[in-house]
This record gives structure tokens, C-alpha cells and sequence, in this order.
């Protein structure tokens, strides 16, 4: 009987780890029988799945861009100043399908800015996206008017609106959103030119361009693309608040960084997937749900979710050594 040899136990992990890593949490907030009768309810994994959408699509943007060799810190910014965008247009009288379009745009003009200057400018993605998070959350202030924008009721409402609270299903629409955008970046990132590529850049973008790949282009439309997922978190987050806060977002950037990285993503770029990301996605979701039904402060949730960072980019390392 053959074993498994150092590199198909390497992939195995890649694979299940995330799975294994959720079931983990989850099986951390059950063993404490205070808690189990109210965190193992259908009513509370609708309320972490809710919360999970907007770290969740923000994900599939930083995929991508991880997975390129690039990294983008403006990500809880951009949410801020597009969901502002979308909540103006509203008190503005723009119709909804307009106003979802306008928002998703702005978030698509945002990851132009960032891919222009770091592919036309090759400028560093990690000082080009920390000028547009500070850009961003500015410009967010000053549309507002350094205020919440409230808006006279909206169907962009419903999207994220839990109906029977007390039960799984049905789930809120921007759950389905969040998994239907999820399956089609899963097909474009494996089964598609422009998916191999994003792979081909992260790996070796001198090789990448050696080969004909437009690295420029590519990266363009890449953090464009990203930005467009911003975009759409923008959206969900406008429905959950009902209204548009400039100052809502802050330190999303982490959670969707850590997300992409505990789904196996290597902040070298080159590695990652969409499913690992969305596992990661929610992790972070079942952490930060655990810790309240816990009764934990949050600073503890802040101190448990940095080590958790930490502890995903040491796994990377070790990967990294292996592979090498």
C-alpha cells in the first residue's frame, strides 16, 4: 500500500485546510455548552452568512490580486465612499438599477486609479492603494458632508434584509449574490486564459511577460475588476445600514486580507483560490459571531483575529520553504 508523498500531503492541506480550519472555530464556540444552544441555531448561521457577504465579496477582488503578486489596502475605504455614492444618489431620486450600476462603477474607477498607477506608473501596490485608502475615506467625508447620508426607504433595502429571523431560510438575497459571484470567479479563475494568466503573473511576472502576457494590461484590468467587487461590498453595506456612513469600514482591509490568506493564498502571489477565500471569508465570520455570543470584549476579537493573521502568513512561509 503506497503512501502519499510530501507534496500530494502539501496539496491535500491546501485543499481542506480552510475546511478543516472553519470546522475548528466551530467546533471551539459549540464546546462551550453556555454557548452551543444559541450559536448551533439555523437563526444564528443566517446572521454569520449575512455578515459574511461583504468581507466575502470584497475577497474575490483581493484574490485576484493577491493571487497577481499585488495587495490593495484601500479596500475599507472604497466600501465607505461607495456606499456614500450610492446612498446620494438615492436622496438624489436616481432610480435603483442606476444607482447599483453608479455604485459598482465608482468602486471600478477607485481600482483604475490603483491599477494606473501600479501598472502604468510601476509604482508599489502597497504605497499606491495606502494613499487611495486615506484618498478614498476623504473624499467619502466630503461628499457627505462629514455625516451619514439617510435616505426615505429604498428596495435597495431588501437585498440584505433578514426576513424569519428565527429560522435558516430563506436566506437574504445578497447571500445568493455573494455565492453566484463566488462560482463565476471560481470558472474565470481556473478555467479561463485570463485566469491562467493572473496565476502566470503572481508566479513570475518577468517570466509571464517573457511569455507575451501584457503584464500591464493584465494588471489594469485586474485591480479595475477588483475594484468593481469593492464596489458591489459598497452596495450590500449600504443595504445593511441603510444609509451611507464615511466612516463605516475601518480595518475591512485586514479581515479580507486575512480571509484570502487563511483560504491559502501566499502573499507572494502566484497561489490561491476563490473556494479557500470564501471559506476564509467565513472564518472571520464565525470568529467575530463566537466572540459576541462569548460575551468576548473586542479587543479580544482583535487580538484573536491579528494572531490568526499571523499564524496563516507563518503556514505560508512553511509552504513556501517546502515548495522551494
Amino acid at each position: 500500500m503506497s503512501h502519499p508523498s510530501p507534496t500530494q500531503l502539501t496539496r491535500l492541506l491546501n485543499v481542506f485546510g480552510p475546511v478543516l480550519g472553519l470546522l475548528f472555530v466551530i467546533g471551539v464556540f459549540s464546546a462551550n455548552p453556555e454557548v452551543r444552544p444559541y450559536f448551533l441555531t439555523g437563526a444564528n448561521f443566517k446572521i454569520i452568512l449575512t455578515q459574511t457577504v461583504i468581507v466575502a465579496i470584497c475577497a474575490l477582488g483581493m484574490t485576484l490580486i493577491i493571487v497577481s503578486g499585488g495587495i490593495d489596502l484601500s479596500v475599507g475605504s472604497a466600501v465607505a465612499l461607495t456606499s456614500v455614492v450610492g446612498a446620494t444618489l438615492i436622496v438624489k431620486g436616481w432610480p435603483v438599477p442606476a444607482v447599483g450600476l453608479m455604485t459598482v462603477l465608482a468602486g471600478a474607477a477607485l481600482g483604475l486609479l490603483n491599477g494606473a498607477a501600479v501598472a502604468g506608473l510601476r509604482m508599489m501596490p502597497f504605497i499606491v492603494t495606502l494613499g487611495m485608502m486615506g484618498v478614498a475615506r476623504g473624499a467619502a467625508k466630503w461628499m457627505a458632508g462629514n455625516q451619514t447620508v439617510n435616505y426615505p426607504n429604498s428596495p435597495i433595502n431588501q437585498i440584505m434584509t433578514l426576513t424569519a429571523p428565527r429560522q435558516l431560510l430563506p436566506l437574504p438575497a445578497g447571500v445568493w449574490v455573494a455565492i453566484a459571484l463566488a462560482v463565476v470567479m471560481a470558472v474565470v479563475m481556473r478555467q479561463t486564459v485570463f485566469g491562467r494568466h493572473v496565476f502566470a503573473l503572481g508566479a513570475n511576472e518577468l517570466a509571464a511577460q517573457l511569455s507575451g502576457i501584457r503584464v500591464r494590461l493584465h494588471k489594469l484590468i485586474i485591480y479595475t475588476l477588483a475594484g468593481m467587487f469593492f464596489g458591489m461590498a459598497g452596495l450590500m453595506q449600504l443595504s445593511r445600514l441603510t444609509q451611507g456612513d464615511p466612516t463605516v469600514a475601518i480595518g475591512l482591509e485586514l479581515d479580507v486580507i486575512a480571509a484570502v490568506v487563511i483560504g491559502g493564498a501566499s502573499l507572494s502571489g502566484g497561489s490561491g483560490s476563490i473556494a479557500g477565500s470564501m471559506i476564509g471569508a467565513l472564518i472571520m465570520a464565525v470568529l467575530r459571531n463566537g466572540s459576541n455570543q462569548s460575551g468576548w470584549p473586542t479587543y479580544m476579537q482583535e487580538i484573536i483575529i491579528g494572531i490568526v493573521i499571523i499564524l496563516a502568513v507563518a503556514v505560508d512561509r512553511l509552504r513556501q520553504r517546502r515548495a522551494g
